[in-house]
Order: C-alpha cells, then structure tokens, then sequence
C-alpha cells in the first residue's frame, strides 16, 4: 500500500513537497510558510492596532499630498492668491468626507467600503457599480502611488525615463510577493518610512511658514492685490469658476479616504474603534500635510519645474537656509516616494476584499474569495499587481494621466456611498433623534462628492477620463454576465435533480455502525443538494450490492467571508457538521451504514487530499467517488468560473495509489 513520507515530528508531508522540494522552498522563502488555521491567536496577531492600520491604510490618503496639492496649485496657473482659499477648503473637505466615513464605519462594523453601502442601501445593480468602480480604483491606488514615488525620488536622481518605468514595475512586483505573505509583515516592514514622512514634512510645513514669517504683511498685500486684479480680469464669477475648477481637479488629495473604512476587516477589535481611531489619525495628518504644502507653495512662490515635482522644487527651496540642506532635501524626497509605496498597500489591501465580497455574492469568479495558506486573498492581490502592472506601463507611469483615471472611479464611489447614507437617513427620520445631524453631514459630503466628479468629468474626459468610464463600464457588463452564468446553472441543476433533496422515507433496517472491513464508498459532497444526492445515487445504482459503507467527506473552505474571528470559524465547522449529518441520515434512510469526516482549510483540494488518505487508512477498501459538474459545450469560461476541484483530487489520489471515480452532474 502506498503511503506518504514522514517528517522526524511523524506529521505527514504534503505529496507535492515530497516531490518538489525545492519548488516549496523557493515559494515558502518568497511567499512565508502557511498559517495554522488552528492556532485560536492567529486572528488577533493577524489583526492591525490604529496607528499600524493608520501606516498600510491611512498612508493611502496622507501620501496623495505628493500630487493633489500641486495639481489643484497648477490649475491656478497666475491666480496663486486663490491658494489661501483652497488650502481652507481642503481642510473643510477631509474633514467633512473622513467625518461622514466615521459615520459609515459605525453602521457597517464588517466593512463599510462602497460596494457593502451601495448594495445594502441602494440595490444590487448600484453595488455593483461602485464595486467594479472600486476594483479599478485600487489598480490605479497601486499604479498612481509607484509612478508618483518614482517621480519623487528621482527629482534629485536623475535617471532615463525607461529605466524609471521598469524600476517602478519592480517595485509593484516586490509588493505583490510581499502581501501575499502578509499584510501586517508588509505593513511592519514599511512602517519606520512612514513616521521618516511624518518628521520630515512636519519640518518642512511648520519650518516654511515660520521662515516666511517676517514677510507677512507684503504676502498679505500680494493676496489683496491679487484679488482686486482678478475680478478685474476674471470677474467675480470667473474667480468663483477657477476656485471650484482648481478645487475639482486637485481631488485626487481626497482619493484615499475610504481605503480605511473598506480595510475594517483586518483591524484588530473593537473593529469599530480602530477604524474611527484609524481614520481620525488621517484625516488630521492629510489635513495639515496637503493645505500646509498647499499654502508653502504660495509662500515660496514655488513654479513648475520639468523633470522635479513642485514638492521637491519646495523642499529645495527651503533647504538653501538650514545647515545639512542637501541631506534633508534626500532625505524628505526618500521618505516621500517610499510612503507613496507604503500607499500602494491600499490597492493590495483593500482590493482583494472588494474582488473577494463580490466573488462571494457571484459578481466574479469564486476563486478570488478564496484565501492562500498564508491566509491571504492570494488570487486577488496577484490580479491587483498585475493590473496596477498593466496601467503603469500602459501609460508610461504619468502622474497626471492616472491620477485623471483614478480619481473619476474613487468619486463616483463617494457620491453613491455618501447619496446611500443620505437616503437611508432621510427614511430613519422618525425613529434616530440625531437624523438631523447625520443628514446635514452626508449631504454637505455628497454635493462636494458629486461637484468633484461632475467637474473632473467634463475637463477631462478627452484627457483620460473616458478610459476609466471604458473600462468600468465593460467590468460591470463582465460582473453581470458572471451573475447570469451561475444563476443559469444553478437553476439548471436544481430543475435537473428537483425532488431528490427529499426523499420518501423507506423501509429499511437501521444499519449498524461502519464496518472497516467492508467495502466502502467515500463520496467527497461540498453541500447537501441535489447534485450531491444524485451522485449518492449513482454510486447505488451503477454497483450495485457491492458498498457496505459510506462515509462523507467535506473541506469547509475559509474564504474572505468566513475569515473574520474565532467564532466564524466554529460557526463554519458547525455548518459543514449538519451538512454531513443530512447525507448520513440519507444513507440510513437507504439502509446503508455510514459516518463523516470533516476537514476546514483554504486549500480545498489539499484538505480533501488530507481527509481522503486519512480515510484510506481506516477503511481498508475504499473507492473515493466525488461530482462533477459537466456541460454539453464546454468553453474556456467554464473552467475559468468553476473550479476543477475533482480532476486536481483524483490526480492526487491516483499518485497515491487511490482509486478516484468522477461522476457527472450534466448541464444543458
């Protein structure tokens, strides 16, 4: 009889590291070795505190001030006095956006990202939207942040545009590798570029302004000035038009904002709490950092200069009057293009989530809820990486193309999650005393929402604007015809085998317990349907008086959904035990002895490899019998959206010396 090998612990080996040793390693040294599922602390040491969610999420937001600012700044084009202005109302902006976001996270404790609201308050259709809206968003998080990174650091390192184009793909594909392993070893490793930021912009802006200190009155005579000049030349309403038009198209300072409300799930408890605490730190950091940049530019009269960003042409500027100025200027632009990379984590993060609860609700492909062995959204982050790959290079690592693409998708989004919560607030008038409140706050969010991706819109839909609605718009006609596919074949095998769920009792003696020494069959069921009781069947009626036994075999799957605590965990054990105790009430009711085994991992195929040899060695005579679904004209998006579970056991088990019959649940 063939068995596995075993380790000096005398656990058994996984059969394919048996036969690929150095493949495993290769892929643990890069990747990190699995978790233990079953370790009951793994959840809380998985788990970000505020200030470490603050560093892989809040970055996100905090590092848009390397390109919102300047954007909204260049609008101005000769009218700078405006700056003063602007700069106040970016502050009013964060505060009011990342307020109403607080209030998200207090109604949706799972996750109150955009694609959770729209669904829960707006309708399936409009949940949709905004999660392929999300989905794009989060691969531009990741091309926007690198490009953006690589243009700081290479300010005062000049390099060929082509080897800044490929260095930037690296990074993207070193954070891929990274996340994988793990979130908070991602977020640990980058932590000391973060709080190098933190000191070195709080320099910059505090030092900026007290340099200029002693010029504030002729700053205040200029500012005069230059209003009197422009309703001169621009008329008040023309003034008022260029304010809102500067304001609108530096929205991208605003891009990352909801990626703290989408990430709650990986925050340690209370949940709750953090994530207000998370988003608090945010929204006060990119208050100050993008509106004190913002008005540094105005007081150092600071101009475009090809080949730097405006912050570095600042920072330059400042650091000709203080001792050690060419080591603070490497120094700030170093820590800025590094949290820039730090802020590419949001499209790691939060993407795979948004792809994972849309896979689960049948949008996209199941796969993508699945999680690795490192307990991760491994499917997902790969796609992120590769898509913020794709868009780099696509458009030659531009700041301001992507920055266009990107901020229409994280707006459209804010304006449903925002016009959601106004609506559902309106209809609790009655029954919340404070409805007042929170209607004044979503409503001040959403026209500010809704103004900035109307006007971001209509200047730049030529200029890149009408990719992102392309692009989304053929994402959602994808998700819509993945949730036609599975709802035809669902209702296609529940009209096939309609009726077999519930079978007639019959009259048969009550089996005794499983005899090991009898013929046995041992049927693999992911659930209890009709499918699986059709295969019961056929195993009875192709041999027939031949099995003895039965026993039912399960893998419960911990996907994105079920990853959420201790208590998930026992709940989906529970779930996968009733399951089983049905097909074994079945068998008794077909006067046949039976039992269950039960496995619960994130590698079905591994776990069912697992409890099938386990199996093996306690029933003696066993043949594994598992169904498959199987369509009259298969096509590449069959075996795309359904997985190829049974041929992958059977492959296993065949190496093992293990018969594997593969019935067939047909689909028309």
């Amino acid at each position: 009889m063939s068995t596995l090998p075993v380790s000096p612990g005398g656990s058994h080996l996984d059969a394919r590291e048996a036969r690929h040793p150095l493949k495993t390693r290769v892929k643990r040294a890069v990747f990190g070795a699995p978790r233990d599922i079953s370790d009951r602390s793994i959840f809380h040491r998985l788990a970000l505190i505020p200030f470490l969610a603050w560093v892989g999420l809040g970055a996100d937001g905090l590092s848009s001030s390397a390109y919102g600012p300047e954007e909204a700044f260049r609008t101005l084009g000769e009218h700078t006095y405006l700056a003063l202005a602007l700069a106040g109302m970016m502050i009013g902006t964060v505060l009011i956006i990342s307020r109403a976001y607080s209030r998200i996270i207090e109604e949706f404790p799972h996750g109150g990202g955009g694609y959770v609201v729209a669904t829960k308050l707006l309708g399936e259709r409009a949940g949709v939207v905004s999660g392929c809206a999300l989905l794009v968003d989060y691969v531009f998080t990741v091309a926007v942040s690198i490009a953006a990174a690589g243009d700081a650091l290479f300010s005062f390192v000049p390099v060929d545009p082509g080897w800044k184009l490929w260095l930037e793909a690296c990074v993207i594909l070193i954070l891929t590798a990274l996340n994988i392993r793990g979130v908070r070893e991602s977020v640990l490793i980058l932590l000391p570029i973060f709080v190098l930021f933190l000191i070195t912009h709080a320099v910059l802006i505090v030092g900026g302004v007290i340099v200029k200190l002693p010029e504030s009155p002729h700053v205040a005579q200029s500012l005069s000035e230059g209003v009197h000049n422009g309703a001169a030349t621009l008329g008040i309403g023309g003034m008022i038009l260029l304010f809102f038009h500067a304001y609108s198209l530096g929205g991208g300072t605003y891009t990352g904002i909801e990626a703290v409300s989408n990430g709650l799930p990986i925050m340690r408890e209370p949940k709750v709490e953090t994530g207000k605490k998370t988003m608090l730190y945010m929204a006060i950091s990119l208050a100050i950092t993008a509106s004190g940049l913002l008005f540094c530019y105005l007081l150092w009269h600071v101009q475009h200069v090809e080949g730097k960003t405006m912050n570095a042409v600042l920072v330059e500027s400042f650091a000709q009057g203080i001792p050690f100025g060419r080591g603070f200027v490497v120094a700030t632009l170093l820590a800025e293009g590094a949290l820039l990379v730090v802020a590419a984590q949001a499209g790691f993060i939060d993407g795979p989530r948004v792809l994972a609860n849309m896979a689960i609700d049948s949008w996209m492909p199941r796969r993508f809820a699945a999680l690795s062995d490192r307990l991760t959204t491994g499917n997902g982050i790969v796609l992120m990486g590769a898509g913020g790959l794709v868009a780099l290079l696509a458009t030659g690592g531009d700041v301001r193309k992507l920055v266009v693409i990107y901020s229409i998708n994280v707006f459209l989004t804010f304006s449903l999650s925002t016009f959601a919560m106004l609506r559902s607030w309106l209809s609790l008038r009655r029954r919340r005393p404070e409805w007042k409140r929170r209607v004044v706050l979503f409503a001040c969010s959403f026209v500010l929402c809704a103004t900035i991706l109307a006007i971001t819109l209509v200047e730049k839909l030529p200029q890149g604007g009408w990719v992102t609605i392309a692009v989304t718009g053929g994402l959602v006609a994808i998700a819509f015809a993945i949730r036609g596919h599975y709802r035809t074949v669902a209702t296609k095998l529940q009209e096939s085998y309609r009726g077999l769920e519930e079978l007639p009792p019959q009259e048969a003696p009550e089996p005794g317990p499983p005899d090991p020494t009898q013929r046995t069959a041992a049927v693999l069921v992911a659930g209890y349907g009709g499918v699986g009781v059709h295969t019961v069947l056929s195993i009875l009626r192709l041999f027939p008086n031949d099995f003895k036994n039965l026993v039912f075999l399960s893998v419960g799957v911990i996907d994105s959904g079920a990853f959420k605590g201790d208590e998930e965990i026992d709940a989906l054990k529970a779930r996968t035990e009733a399951m089983l105790a049905k097909y074994v009430e079945l068998a008794h009711r077909l006067g046949i002895a039976a039992t269950y085994r039960l496995s619960i991992g994130t590698d079905v195929v591994d776990e069912a490899e697992k409890l099938a040899l386990g199996v093996s060695q306690e029933f003696m005579k066993t043949t594994f019998f598992i169904g498959k679904v199987i369509f009259e004209r298969e096509n590449w998006h069959h075996r795309f959206l359904h997985n190829e579970t049974a041929f992958a056991v059977q492959k296993r088990l065949e190496w093992a010396g293990k018969p594997m019959v593969i019935l067939p649940a047909r689909v028309r």
